[in-house]
């Protein structure tokens, strides 16, 4: 059978806590080697000349693995974009672009706590703009995503099995 090119595995720890996702490559090496189990399957098979193996969606290790404190995910379109829902923090449309609610050109500068996601016609209309000065308000308070979202933010593949492995 053959493999979608975007296929990714979550990759849980020995205490189920999800540690990040990995290629479907990764998921069969360490799931043959004996360091990883299968928890969730989608029913496709994977198969080589002398065996098969279920096509994995989430992996648990065999042993607990410390992990140190995450570096922070930085505030790219993307990950700006997937934190807000790709829906737009002025009108609530859909999002495709973002925005500084402090402009840059006055001194905002590029993190998350002043930026979200925006739709190209309230990015223009704003423009260079501070938010009182057009009378606009923002519904919440932009932060840098922490926890679970973190480790999301860098994958693009929603899997619904995934959902209740990365309940908070």
């Amino acid at each position: 059978m053959l493999m979608p090119v975007t296929h990714r595995t979550l990759l849980l720890n020995a205490s189920l806590e999800p540690l990040c996702v990995v290629s479907v490559h990764r998921a069969v090496t360490l799931v043959m080697s004996g360091k990883a189990s299968i928890l969730e399957t989608d029913g496709r098979e994977l198969h080589s000349e002398r065996t098969s193996l279920p096509l994995p969606l989430v992996l648990c290790l065999t042993r607990y693995v410390h992990v140190p404190m995450r570096k922070a995910v930085a505030p790219t379109r993307r990950t700006v974009l997937q934190r807000d829902n790709h829906r737009c923090a002025y009108c609530g449309g859909g999002a495709d672009t973002v925005d500084h609610v402090l402009p840059r050109s006055r001194g905002g500068r590029h993190e998350w706590t002043n930026v979200v996601a925006a739709c190209s016609r309230c990015n223009h209309r704003k423009a260079d703009r501070l938010l009182h000065e057009i009378g606009w308000e923002l519904p919440f308070v932009p932060r840098a995503p922490r926890g679970l979202a973190a480790l999301m933010a860098g994958s693009h593949v929603d899997e619904p099995t995934w959902s209740a492995y990365l309940v908070a």
